[in-house]
């Protein structure tokens, strides 16, 4: 017997998510620890802090050559994070 409101969980996770805004600070957490894998030890070795507000992607470096870089790099980094995430969530990366 099936019901009007049956839903799969996947389905009921994101909705709750979505209803308690809870993405946002999910998807902070997933850049974060995906961070070395795709950028590699060398660049997370030289990385202070990783942010993102108003899916803006804010990456503090401690090298100002790796800053520079990087700097160039911003779009690509923009793709892979959010292939990683499965969805378009960054729009932006700020290199500081």
């Amino acid at each position: 017997m099936k019901r009007h409101n049956d839903q799969k969980i996947g389905e009921a996770l994101k909705d709750m998510l979505n209803k308690y805004r809870l993405n946002s600070k999910l998807n902070q957490t997933r850049v974060k620890s995906h961070w070395e894998k795709l950028m590699g030890p060398s660049i997370s070795r030289y990385t202070k802090d990783i942010v993102i507000r108003r899916k803006k992607l804010f990456v503090t470096l401690e090298s100002s050559p790796l800053k520079q870089e990087l700097s160039l790099g911003k779009e690509k980094i923009r793709k892979l994070i959010n292939e990683e995430l499965g969805e378009d969530f960054i729009k932006e990366v700020v290199i500081l």
